[in-house]
C-alpha cells in the first residue's frame, strides 16, 4: 500500500546513485537490501540516526523506517524521502511522515513492487520523463512514418535524446528510412518477450545508432517474419524510453492493435497526418475516433494538395482536432531515401522547418547530451 503525503515544499532533487537506508529495525533492513539488489543498486544503510546532513541531502533516494522518522524529523525537507511503516494498525505514522516530509507511506510488502521502481528510478538518475510523441496517418501513405523519422532526426540533430520506435510491423522498417538496415542492434523480434521492468540506458545501448546521428536510437524490425510484439512489451520498452527523458516519437499504425493501443496510451500527443482531399478526411475520421479513445491530445498535420485541396482549417474543424499545421511535400525525398539519407536531414526543407516549429511549441528547452550531426 502506497499513500501519497502532501502539504510540504521540496527543497532538494536528486540526484543519480543509490539510495540512502535509515532504520534500526533488521527484517526492514534486510529487506530493503534485498530489493536494491534486484535493482542493481548498492544503498548506504545508516542504522543510528539522523544520518550526516550531506548524505541526507545528497543520496538519490531517502528510505526511512518509522523506527526513525522522530529521530530524522529535523533534517532539512527535500524530495524523495519515503517512510517505511512496520505497524498497519498504529495511526501515528502519518504524523510522523508529516513531521519528516516524506513523499509516501509505505508498507511492505504490499508496497514491493512499487518501491523496486522508485530505487531502479533512482539508480538510473530519473529525472523528467521524455516526452512521447505518437505518429499515425489518416489513410495508407500519408506519410506518417517520414514524418516519425523527420521528428527523431530533428530533435536529434541538435543533440537532443532521442529515441524512435516503429511500431508498424507492416511498415517495411524505419531503420531503412534511416539508412540504418544494416546496423547492429536489437530489433523488436529480440524484446517481444519483455515484461516488467526494463533499463532505459540499458535499452538505448543495445538499439541501432547511427553513426552520424548518435543522439538518436531506434527500435525496428528485422527483416523476418514477427508481425507483432505483445502489449507488455510495448509497454515495457515505452516505460523505459520514457525514463531516460528527451524525445520518444512513435510510429503508430492506422488500425490499432494491443500494442499500437499501449503504445498510445502512454503518449503525451498525437499527430494524424492527413492529405488534403476527401476521401482521406474520411477515412481520417475513423482513425481519429480509435485516437480519441486512448489519448487526449490529438492534432492533425494537413498534407495540402495544390490548389485543388481542402483548405487545412476546415480538415481540422471536420475531424474535431486541433490543427498543428501544413506539410508541404519534400523535394527529392524519394531520392534520399534510396540513397539512405534520413528524413528531415536537410535543415532547410519543409519536413525539417516543421518539426522545429512543433519541438519547439511541445519541448521544454534541455541543455543537449551529446550527438553527432550530418
Amino acid at each position: 500500500m502506497s499513500t501519497p503525503i502532501t502539504g510540504h515544499a521540496a527543497t532538494h532533487g536528486p540526484e543519480a546513485g543509490g539510495p540512502l537506508v535509515v532504520t534500526e529495525d533488521e527484517n526492514l533492513a534486510e529487506h530493503l537490501l534485498r530489493l536494491c539488489a534486484a535493482a542493481g543498486t548498492e544503498p548506504q544503510l545508516i542504522r543510528g540516526a539522523p544520518p550526516p546532513r550531506g548524505l541526507w541531502e545528497g543520496s538519490s533516494l531517502v528510505l526511512v523506517g518509522d523506527d526513525q522518522a522522530e529521530r530524522c524529523a529535523g533534517l532539512p525537507r527535500r524530495t524523495g524521502v519515503l517512510l517505511l511503516g512496520l505497524d498497519l494498525d498504529d495511526s501515528g505514522v502519518w504524523v510522523r511522515a508529516v513531521q519528516l516530509g516524506a513523499e509516501h507511506v509505505l508498507f511492505l510488502p504490499d508496497a514491493e513492487a512499487w518501491l523496486l521502481d522508485r530505487i531502479a528510478d533512482a539508480a538510473e538518475g530519473i529525472g523528467t520523463p521524455a516526452l512521447t510523441v505518437a505518429v499515425l496517418g489518416g489513410r495508407g501513405g500519408a506519410g506518417a512514418s517520414t514524418l516519425a523519422c523527420a521528428l527523431a532526426v530533428t530533435a536529434a540533430r541538435t543533440g537532443r535524446r532521442t529515441m524512435l520506435v516503429d511500431g508498424d510491423p507492416l511498415g517495411g522498417g524505419l531503420d531503412i528510412l534511416l539508412g540504418g538496415e544494416t546496423a547492429g542492434g536489437l530489433r523488436w523480434p529480440d524484446l517481444a518477450g519483455s515484461r516488467g521492468r526494463v533499463s532505459g540506458a540499458e535499452l538505448a545501448k543495445a538499439l541501432p545508432v547511427l553513426k552520424r546521428l548518435t543522439a538518436l536510437s531506434c527500435l525496428s524490425w528485422d527483416r523476418g517474419d514477427t508481425l507483432a510484439v505483445p502489449s507488455e512489451a510495448m509497454r515495457s520498452v515505452l516505460a523505459a524510453a520514457r525514463r531516460r527523458g528527451g524525445l520518444v516519437v512513435v510510429d503508430v499504425p492506422r488500425h490499432l492493435d494491443p500494442a499500437a493501443g499501449q503504445a498510445l496510451e502512454q503518449s503525451d500527443t498525437a499527430l494524424l497526418v492527413v492529405p488534403a482531399e476527401l476521401r482521406a478526411v474520411a477515412a481520417a475520421d475513423r482513425v481519429a475516433a480509435a485516437v480519441r479513445m486512448r489519448l487526449d491530445d490529438v492534432r492533425v498535420v494537413v498534407r495540402p494538395l495544390g490548389m485543388f485541396g481542402l483548405p487545412a482549417h476546415r480538415i481540422a474543424r471536420g475531424l474535431r482536432l486541433r490543427l498543428a499545421g501544413e506539410l508541404a511535400a519534400e523535394p527529392g525525398l524519394a531520392a534520399d531515401v534510396e540513397q539512405g539519407v534520413p528524413p528531415g536531414i536537410r535543415e532547410n526543407g519543409p519536413l525539417a522547418r516543421f518539426c522545429e516549429t512543433f519541438l519547439s511549441e511541445v519541448l521544454p528547452p534541455v541543455p543537449a547530451v551529446g550527438g553527432g550531426v550530418y
